[in-house]
């Protein structure tokens, strides 16, 4: 078994033929013409086409992973990097670490926004591919992911570069001097976070696998992680501190700062719901409408090729882990409903006891009590599928 990156390596050794010895009590096989036999040929030829087709179409083991390994990143360890993020990655150990934080952070995000849909962007233990074989369908929901990935990426950087935690980038270099808004003339001061840095180094690491690649869910991938580098660009906001006598405001300091993380997850949330079936085009440069009577995609519609699975039971060839189990709303009609979430299967109910805090005072000094306080609610989940329909999608 090749460690990771082997592969690689193993792609540039040189390759020597080596003939397996034949018996000479074995007499070769003939064909009635006097030519061998080409049984063992077809045979050998089999065998490999059979091998062909078990395998994925694409191995999606990816640089997500590096959230996963915490504050332990050691390129040559992370499965999935190519050689220019390998490179990326040894060259800057410090970027690495951020971006291994963000990853943490669009996972979370990625979650909050699917929490009440089939589909929650679960992830899985000791997978290098962090969502298993989902990402191998060219659907919504990979294109979700490709561009919430990348927003993470350059929200992480960005930030650790205005806060002094990275060596090759500080603050935003380009807000200098006067400039002017809706309200008036301004001169540029404090710390301006330096997007231009964020996102000129996540195009360079995330794109890099799929530049390498050129295919079309290359190109699908190449478009989904602009989309995400121009959404966390879409909501930096302007902030500004006050200077005059009383406040007046008669002279205004301005910087550029990120908006929250979750400005950015609603965006891309929309951007999802709106999502743009498309098929490459022939030249393989560009994206056409699915069918006829299809809008094109612009640069901030996210693009997909193929339809969803419903995620509703377990199928281990597309990745669906389905809802048996799931917590469900008896009262909701929207996509966290039992009888959306449940697939009409019918949902268990259970009866349970939670304890909080309440009632809570401040005495003098300095301390907080409060009461424990007991709720009785029903918590309901989704029922397993049928034993036999659970079969037949395994």
């Amino acid at each position: 078994m090749l460690r990771p990156g082997g592969a690689e390596e193993a792609a540039q050794l040189p390759l020597r033929r080596v003939r397996a010895p034949v018996p000479e009590s074995a007499p070769r096989s003939t064909a009635p013409d006097g030519s061998r036999a080409s049984a063992p040929l077809s045979l050998a030829c089999l065998l490999l086409l059979l091998l062909l087709l078990t395998l994925p179409a694409r191995v999606d083991t990816s640089w997500w992973y590096i959230g996963a390994l915490g504050a332990r990143v050691i390129c040559d360890n992370i499965p999935g990097l190519v050689s220019r993020q390998r490179q990326l990655c040894q060259r800057y150990p410090d970027i690495m670490r951020s971006v291994g934080e963000g990853a943490r952070e669009w996972i979370r995000e990625c979650q909050h926004q699917f929490r009440h849909h089939r589909w929650n962007c679960t992830t899985l233990d000791r997978d290098h591919t962090v969502f298993g074989r989902v990402m191998l369908r060219s659907s919504r929901e990979a294109a979700f992911v490709y561009a919430i990935s990348s927003a993470g990426v350059v929200h992480a950087i960005t930030r650790a570069c205005s806060q002094g935690e990275l060596s090759v980038c500080s603050c935003d270099p380009y807000t200098r001097g006067r400039h002017h808004d809706q309200r008036g003339d301004f001169d540029w001061g404090g710390c301006s976070d330096n997007i231009h840095y964020g996102v000129r180094f996540a195009k360079a690491f995330v794109d890099a696998k799929e530049k390498r690649l050129k295919d079309a869910r290359a190109l699908m991938n190449l478009h989904n992680n602009r989309c995400g580098r121009t959404a966390v660009r879409r909501f930096l906001k302007l902030e500004c501190k006050c200077h005059g006598v009383s406040g007046s405001c008669t002279l205004r300091t301005c910087w550029r700062a990120l908006s929250d993380f979750r400005r950015t997850g609603d965006y891309l949330r929309r951007r999802y719901d709106g999502a743009v079936q498309v098929t490459a085009t022939q030249d393989g440069a560009n994206f056409t409408a699915a069918r006829q009577g299809y809008r094109r995609a612009t640069r901030t519609d996210l693009v997909y090729f193929d339809n969803s699975p419903d995620y509703c039971v377990l199928d281990k060839a597309a990745g669906s882990l389905g809802t048996a189990g799931r917590v469900c709303s008896k009262t909701s009609k929207g996509t966290d409903g039992c009888e959306i979430m449940c697939c009409g299967r019918g949902y268990d109910t259970t009866r349970v006891t939670r304890v909080t805090q309440c009632e809570c005072k401040f005495h003098w000094c300095c301390a907080v009590r409060c009461k424990e306080c007991r709720n009785t609610v029903d918590v309901h989940t989704c029922k397993a599928p049928k034993k036999a329909e659970w079969l037949d999608q395994t």
